[in-house]
């Protein structure tokens, strides 16, 4: 079923990353790290649709999207960008994604952040934040997600790794078995992963090479 729904505030938080404010559909439920599918509410784009990550809360009184803008995709990022406060979109029920299934750690790759940006805004607001870590490979520290919030949320819990950037505050390289290695003692927990498709292989893979049991590995793709 389809939901029409109105832009409150649009605009930029990284150089790349549009966060979308929108009013709420009366009775729209979702929990956080689902997805919808969403489009714009335009003869010529009504038909394009994408999945996005819900961004807000259950409970808050609307909906919020933070996307990574692609100008060289296929254009619907893109014409995101032009819509502002008053246009409207068009979404779909709520579906799947990644849901938290308990303390573990959180491997994400660019945008693929978003799912868990409301599992662990969820997670801070409920005081439950403990035992949780976000490891976040990046290209360069410009793009970053939510740096700051993560920051607030994580402490020292949030580590970042940069493979574009050499700096003094980030290691550099990618999310590979001996950094996960590094970084995390504990084997013998949940890893939540999500990322572009070549590096959501081979961190699942990496795992796997770790003894770490398929079940204990949650993403969008994998049982």
């Amino acid at each position: 079923m389809a939901h029409k729904i109105k832009i409150q505030e649009i605009g930029f938080i990284t150089h790349n990353v549009l966060q979308i404010k929108t009013d709420r559909p009366s009775g729209y439920n979702f929990n956080p790290g689902q997805a919808c599918e969403m489009s714009i509410n335009q003869p010529k784009w009504k038909e394009k649709k994408r999945p996005f990550t819900f961004t807000s809360l259950p409970d808050d009184g609307y909906l919020q999207f933070t996307i990574k803008v692609y100008p060289d995709h296929d254009g619907v990022t893109d014409q995101l960008q032009t819509l502002e406060q008053g246009d409207s979109l068009l979404i779909s029920d709520s579906w799947g994604a990644i849901s938290y299934e308990g303390p573990g750690v959180f491997l994400a790759g660019g945008a693929g952040v978003t799912p868990f940006i409301a599992i662990i805004k969820n997670l801070a607001k409920k005081g439950e934040l403990e035992g949780n870590k976000l490891i976040f490979g990046n290209q360069r520290e410009r793009d970053i997600i939510l740096q700051s919030d993560f920051e607030k949320w994580l402490g020292k819990d949030f580590i970042n790794i940069l493979s574009d950037e050499h700096s003094s505050k980030f290691t550099h390289g990618v999310i590979d078995k001996q950094y996960i290695k590094d970084q995390v003692a504990d084997l013998d927990k949940k890893f939540y992963v999500c990322g572009p498709p070549p590096m959501m292989d081979s961190v699942y893979n990496a795992l796997l090479d770790l003894k770490v049991p398929k079940k204990n590995i949650i993403t969008e793709d994998f049982d």
